[in-house]
């Protein structure tokens, strides 16, 4: 699933393009893809038909566009979606979902969603923070993020370091890949309790998150695959970049220990044996 560095990539993308762009019509070719606007593809049709998008925000993995008419559009991209920019007389994707056209001779938007796990829906007067994502934390890169906030709310958790990572109530916008980089680079074991950190030590793994996102956003995000793309079908190369995640069996950046791979909340979890011990005690 993307991730923020994936998420913020598309919204400055979508930003460029779609900011100031009146929408003159919109089809949606599979109701799945809107399953989230409970008053159906017609009505989620026609309250987007004439408005103008103001902008694009972001919270977390959510991404919004802000409509003048106070609404906003709220978008989640699930395991494969993606929010591409085309010419309205480009061949349609197979997987195509919504058609989002403008009143410009600009590029259309199109929801693009092999698996149908993302969506589409219209929040009412949501533009300047959609209802339905208000609770999701803001995310490190977020100015107003509170740091000491988030240290105190970590370390008063009894969980394992890396669940509170993923925890998108405590900080958003953090996934399995970026946490693994950000323990490697902070020497944590991801199973490591929470309530027996230091604050130093919190506040230097908040400082690792937040240098492996920005640098992840810098190279575009990472791509493992082609379900992963910018608006303009590009795919980031962060990849590249990795220290932990991914890399079983190879040689560790720092100590050339091999990578090894364990299991983790029906997922993998990477790590280098020597420098991210595994506590002696389990949590219980």
């Amino acid at each position: 699933m993307p991730e923020l560095p994936e998420v913020e990539t598309v919204r400055q993308g979508l930003a460029k393009w779609v900011a100031g762009r009146r929408i003159d019509a919109v089809e949606v070719r599979h109701p799945r893809a809107i399953r989230r606007h409970l008053p159906g593809d017609g009505h989620f049709a026609a309250v987007l038909a004439g408005r103008t998008v103001t902008g694009v925000s972001r919270r977390g993995k959510y991404l919004w566009l802000p409509l003048d008419s106070g609404d906003a559009i709220i978008a989640h991209l699930g395991m494969s979606g993606q929010l591409l920019m085309q010419p309205a007389d480009a061949p349609d994707e197979v997987h195509l979902r919504v058609r989002i056209g403008f009143d410009d001779d600009g590029p259309e938007l199109r929801f693009v969603d092999q698996r149908t796990f993302g969506g589409l829906s219209v929040s009412e007067s949501g533009a300047e923070l959609p209802a339905e994502i208000a609770h999701i934390a803001r995310d490190p890169m977020d100015p107003a993020f509170d740091d000491e906030g988030f240290v105190a709310a970590l370390r008063r958790k009894h969980t394992e370091v890396k669940r509170a990572l993923l925890d998108q109530t405590l900080i958003s916008g953090v996934g399995n890949i970026y946490a693994d980089e950000a323990l490697w680079r902070v020497r944590l074991h991801g199973t490591r309790a929470t309530d027996a950190l230091t604050r130093p030590v919190v506040r230097r793994l908040l400082a690792d998150v937040r240098d492996v996102l920005g640098e992840a956003i810098v190279a575009g995000g990472t791509s493992f695959d082609a379900l992963y793309v910018n608006v303009n079908g590009e795919s980031g190369y962060f990849d590249r970049a990795l220290n932990a995640y991914g890399r079983e069996g190879e040689p560790c950046h720092r100590c050339g220990t091999p990578i090894r791979r364990e299991q983790f909340m029906n997922r993998s979890s990477f790590s280098c044996p020597r420098c991210q011990p595994r506590p002696r005690k389990p949590l219980r």
